[in-house]
């Protein structure tokens, strides 16, 4: 009952926090990054040991460089998040501009539903608050449920405002068959790591083995959808650019693994373009080959 009770007041305070103008937040994110960088030190050893195995060729000043660069845009991103809970379509429609939404629409003009990946690189929660905005087609977001319901609830109603669809990742075949017979956009962020049962395939990812999630193969090989990736740019602080990028246009003609290495391969070759977008703190590399 005292968890719950203090979920709720935190709850509370963050849709209190949201109303405040973004720039406003963005002064209280400076506080937030010398706080999670010099106090407490938030999982720096993680983020540190992250960019030493992606980058060996840089020097520890390349790394530091990066690092802080990071946590500065990490606790700037909280706050953008923060904001979800009452920015408007308006604000919306202005921070995320979209670029090559007209493939997509070719698809869904004809009756064909496509996929979409893309990773935990720049505000990928406001990219899809934006998206549902801008297609014709529903977005169906696959996610990760995360344990505090509470907390599960608020971002809930947060990310599905203008929308949106989001399926549990334990939910996706189910919720496929749900929208079987209506046009829709499916969307994951390929990135995250299975757990070690689960873990069937390591790829090459920012030079080392990575233990990956094959359900962008799976479920393209399955239905036959074209894949997309989405290429998230910031351009400014709380302003991004997302660019529609073909990858796979015929999953049937492709051999085991071959979708998977190639989503890798994008979203290493935009984290090497501006590496502190991408979420460092996440324990990635824990499941390791036999």
């Amino acid at each position: 009952m005292i968890k719950r009770g203090i979920a709720h007041t935190g709850v509370f305070f963050l849709c209190l926090l949201s109303l405040l103008p973004l720039q406003l937040l963005f002064f209280f994110a400076r506080l937030l990054y010398y706080l999670l960088y010099y106090v407490i030190g938030y999982r720096k050893n993680v983020v540190r040991q992250n960019l030493v195995n992606s980058f060996p060729d840089k020097s520890a000043a390349e790394i530091r460089s990066i690092e802080k660069k990071y946590f500065k845009y990490l606790a700037e991103l909280i706050f953008e998040i923060i904001k979800l809970a009452s920015i408007s379509k308006a604000e919306t429609l202005k921070r995320v501009k979209f670029k090559g939404l007209e493939q997509l629409e070719n698809h869904f003009k004809a009756g064909q539903s496509v996929l979409a990946c893309t990773g935990h690189y720049g505000n990928w929660e406001l990219g899809t608050l934006a998206l549902g905005l801008n297609i014709s087609a529903k977005a169906i977001v696959i996610y990760k449920p995360i344990n505090n319901k509470i907390f599960e609830l608020w971002f809930d109603a947060l990310r599905t405002k203008y929308g949106n669809v989001f399926l549990a990742m334990r939910q996706t075949l189910r919720g496929i068959a749900t929208y079987k017979n209506e046009t829709t956009l499916l969307c994951l962020a390929s990135d995250q790591s299975p757990v070690k049962d689960e873990t069937k395939y390591f790829v090459n990812f920012l030079n080392q083995p990575t233990a990956a999630l094959l359900g962008v193969e799976k479920i393209a090989k399955q239905t036959n959808r074209p894949i997309y990736y989405f290429k998230v740019s910031p351009l400014g602080k709380g302003f991004y650019e997302v660019e529609v990028l073909p990858m796979c246009p015929d999953p049937s003609k492709t051999e085991e693994f071959e979708i998977t290495n190639l989503h890798f391969k994008f979203l290493e070759d935009i984290i090497k373009e501006q590496p502190q977008y991408w979420l460092w703190s996440h324990k990635r590399w824990k499941v390791k080959p036999e």
